[in-house]
């Protein structure tokens, strides 16, 4: 098993795109679960030091997943995805924005549409994402915010979850 796989990134700034590709060690419907099922999320979405703790999951077609990300000061920053369209165990489309501990969206933030596929990619699964912004500004800031290193390292956490499944 190879723990911490590479994640690749590929920025478009004119189509205002940032693609993400990530490969894992384990079947697509482990791999689903662990992006879909808030127990499971909580053990891995957030970067370490940080931690992810879902307030509400309703992962469905209109659902929305309102979380939190807690830092080691006790800091907390919300988010919500709001799901347009779940195919299970092969993908999901949605938006992601940051917001307020009631899900009400900060403007002031980016929002970020998502498309995620799920497939079978040699011996395990290949996440590919397609996350839309509305400017090229708005792609740029949340790469400015840490963005990809954080991606990258939230997977090397979901690497270690599913090596333990």
């Amino acid at each position: 098993m190879i723990l911490n796989k590479e994640t690749i990134y590929t920025t478009d700034l004119a189509n205002k795109k940032l693609k993400v590709i990530r490969e894992f060690d384990a079947p697509v419907e482990q791999v689903w679960k662990a992006w879909t099922e808030s127990r499971l999320l909580d053990q891995w979405w957030a970067p370490k030091p940080w931690k992810a703790n879902t307030k509400s999951m309703d992962f469905r077609n209109g659902g929305v997943w309102l979380y939190y990300m807690e830092g080691p000061d006790g800091s907390r920053h919300y988010c919500r995805a709001d799901y347009t369209s779940v195919t299970p165990n092969k993908g999901f489309i949605g938006d992601d924005a940051f917001c307020d501990e009631n899900g009400n969206i900060v403007n002031e933030l980016p929002m970020m549409h998502w498309k995620a596929e799920f497939s079978k990619g040699g011996e395990g699964t290949k996440v590919e994402i397609e996350i839309s912004f509305a400017s090229e500004a708005d792609l740029e800031k949340i790469v400015e915010m840490g963005f990809k290193e954080g991606f990258a390292s939230a997977h090397n956490n979901l690497d270690q979850l599913l090596a333990r499944s």
